[in-house]
């Protein structure tokens, strides 16, 4: 995987400039010893990325309980040009929230918890490090949806998913993070707290300030607590899962699909992929035979009160398949069912594969099957036999690609980083459609982003933190 070095040329601080502050020390005397971890005891899931061996142990870990906390070590560590590493639930897949040599670890995971719920506003306040799925728990406790959904709801936090402007498996229905978030709360690189929390739809007052944390990875700003928009609450979900013949009809049937206006996902395997999790996926009956057509997921929820999601989804198949588009369905009659349906879909079995590198990619919904036949061409070309397994959001245009090498060095990530990369470029997507750009994409922003966007991004992070000590090396 590419690897960055953190120069002086690029204004970032030389972590060895600190060596003699003893920053352990300083921030133990500043914050307390229940706050701060020295470096020889900090368990090492803070300095390992997801999938991978440890990295460089960090500096010192910290753990703030407040946003006192966190002002205070920003502040501290402003002084001493200290670069920091804010952490959430670490389960983002570009390295984002991964401690490089000399930094310290800003950890979130202890400022949690449901601040309040305004029911006649369809508000939640909450703590950056509250896990997504206890904002789902609450949500669904006060009688609403919260309009976001991730396979990793138990463990990523709400900070990471609005600093990485997190997707999902709702992005049709309801958009991406961003679309959640109201009112928001960050402190800056030298300690100062950015507080709007606002709770109102419309705030058409100037600037809106939130907007620059939001996808921004914690390089201009920590995220502390943040004012949550909610939906009204959807009745059981009907789920189904279609055999389609090609990736032409797979567009097709979503253009019907989109007609209906409480689809809540969809979600498309190529062919390979549903063959591979189809056999791989322990005690998981897959719903068809994989030789051959897509697979496609799709989950309708609805909101309106006696109307029955299962007898709509199950009226919109019939008329797919009288049209044609459909060669086979099956539709969930069990909560079972249809967890088995969305294993096979979010494809953790392909984790097994040797030298996994995971892609995550968007184009207009209409282009992504050409995309994957040109993507896949590439690949066979320079590596044959290689495994390349194509699935994803279909509806929102995002594709994940999972590939796997039988033999895998830096030189030969960075090869396919680029073979996969250049496809993307030329076709005019994005190389990064909700993972966000960490360390891993960080050499190939400039094929999605302008050489303008990018001098935009760089003086915004050169006004916001001057000394770049947050999360540098990170994005830019």
């Amino acid at each position: 995987m590419p690897t960055h070095d953190m120069t002086a040329a690029r204004g970032e601080p030389d972590p060895a400039a600190t060596d003699e502050c003893m920053i352990d020390d300083e921030l133990i005397s500043e914050l307390g010893a229940d706050i701060v971890t020295r470096s020889a005891d900090i368990d090492p899931r803070y300095f390992t990325a997801y999938n991978e061996a440890p990295g460089p142990r960090p500096r010192a870990l910290v753990r703030p309980r407040s946003v006192d906390d966190v002002s205070r070590t920003l502040a501290l560590c402003m002084r001493l040009g200290q670069p920091v590493v804010p952490q959430g639930g670490l389960t983002g897949l570009a390295r984002g929230a991964f401690a490089l040599e000399g930094e310290i670890v800003l950890s979130m995971e202890r400022f949690t918890g449901i601040e309040s719920i305004d029911v006649s506003a369809g508000t939640i306040t909450v703590r950056a490090g509250t896990p997504l799925q206890t904002v789902q728990e609450a949500a669904e406790a006060a009688g609403f949806t919260f309009g976001v959904d991730l396979g990793a709801r138990g463990s990523c936090q709400i900070g990471g998913a609005i600093a990485t402007n997190a997707g999902g498996t709702r992005a049709i229905r309801f958009g991406m993070m961003r679309e959640q978030v109201l009112g928001l709360e960050a402190v800056l690189a030298d300690g100062t707290v950015v507080s709007s929390m606002s709770r109102m739809l419309k705030n058409n007052t100037g600037y809106d300030l939130k907007q620059l944390f939001i996808g921004s990875e914690g390089t201009l700003g920590i995220i502390t607590r943040a004012v949550l928009r909610l939906r009204p609450k959807l009745a059981a979900p009907a789920t189904a899962m279609c055999r389609v013949a090609d990736y032409a009809t797979v567009v097709r049937l979503w253009e019907r699909m989109r007609a209906v206006p409480e689809v809540v996902s969809f979600e498309a395997m190529w062919p390979s992929f549903y063959r591979y999790v189809g056999s791989h996926t322990p005690d998981v009956l897959a719903p068809f035979a994989g030789e051959e057509g897509f697979a496609v997921l799709i989950e309708y929820a609805t909101s309106a009160p006696g109307c029955d999601a299962t007898e709509t989804l199950e009226a919109c198949l019939a008329d797919s398949f009288e049209a044609g588009l459909i060669d086979d369905a099956a539709l969930a009659t069990s909560q079972r069912q249809a967890r088995d349906m969305w294993l096979l879909r979010e494809g953790l079995a392909i984790d097994a594969l040797p030298n996994l590198v995971n892609f995550d990619v968007s184009l207009p919904t209409g282009e992504l099957g050409t995309f994957a036949e040109r993507c896949e061409a590439a690949l066979q070309a320079r590596w044959p036999g290689i495994v390349s397994l194509f699935f994803g959001h279909i509806g929102d245009g995002n594709v994940h690609i999972g590939v796997s090498l039988v033999e895998l060095n830096n030189t030969l990530a960075d090869e396919l980083d680029r073979t996969v990369y250049a496809v993307v470029q030329e076709m005019g997507g994005s190389i990064s459609a909700e993972h966000g750009i960490g360390v891993l994409k960080r050499p190939y922003l400039s094929c999605t982003r302008s050489d303008a966007e990018i001098s935009l991004m760089r003086r915004l992070k050169a006004a916001l933190d001057p000394k770049h000590i947050l999360n540098p090396g990170k994005v830019l």
